[in-house]
């Protein structure tokens, strides 16, 4: 295609509901619903669930589920577009849910945290609906050095970072706002060192590898400081 920048056409290709299809995605995501249903929570909140792909999952592994998102144009509660079994949340107000104290054991935020206005507010308000040592968990936030993401930028890719409200973290800062809020971290760790949302069936056949690849090289001291993703586990205080 003459003429065309690389960085539209990697991105016209990449557009879509491609978190739900690309193979090796949707291992992590199997990754992280293995992760929460190890530990039965009573009930879990999925702040920010998109599609309701992770409810779905997890209502499957016979887990009580109640799926939030934020769409102030039309709140209120319907059944995602993509998942009929999961019934969604839309509320109007970005910080505030309408849940009850302690209401939840756990809450998961799966690339929300890093594109709310307030994050600080919004943990306070996680801290309000959890019960004492309930748990947050809390997956793909955009490491502030990852290398994929350096490459994005330069490719015109979508990236980390270009809309009004994004937040990159490190381990630390992550870490830190976190405690700041009333939580104790029991883990965190980098995350995710190869591109997963790569369509394709020749990706797809590889999914096995790329994922053990990719969960190794995250392991590597030094070297997972260029990872994508953050990860943290914490406990309700």
């Amino acid at each position: 295609m003459p003429g065309v920048p690389l960085g539209r056409i990697l991105r016209d290709r990449l557009t879509g509901d491609v978190n739900l299809h690309a193979a090796a995605q949707r291992r992590e995501y199997a990754a992280v619903v293995d992760a929460i249903a190890a530990d039965r929570p009573a009930s879990v909140l999925d702040w920010g669930c998109g599609y309701g792909l992770i409810s779905h999952d997890l209502k499957q592994r016979g887990l009580e589920v109640v799926s939030t998102d934020f769409d102030p144009g039309q709140p209120g509660r319907r059944p995602s577009s993509h998942f009929p079994d999961v019934e969604i949340d839309y509320l109007a107000d970005p910080v505030a849910l309408p849940f009850a104290d302690g209401e939840f054991a756990a809450a998961l935020s799966l690339g929300v945290l890093e594109h709310v206005a307030d994050p600080g507010s919004s943990l306070d308000e996680l801290h309000r609906v959890l019960r004492p040592g309930g748990k947050l968990y809390v997956y793909k936030l955009p490491n502030r050095f990852s290398w994929l993401e350096w490459i994005a930028r330069r490719l015109d890719l979508e990236y980390h970072g270009t809309r009004p409200d994004d937040t990159l973290y490190t381990v630390r800062s992550a870490v830190a706002l976190i405690e700041r809020h009333g939580f104790a971290v029991e883990s965190a760790r980098w995350a995710n060192m190869l591109p997963l949302t790569l369509p394709g069936a020749l990706v797809a056949r590889l999914t096995g590898p790329l994922w053990w690849l990719n969960r190794l090289l995250a392991r590597v001291p030094g070297l997972n400081r260029l990872a994508t993703n953050v990860e943290v586990m914490a406990i309700r205080s």
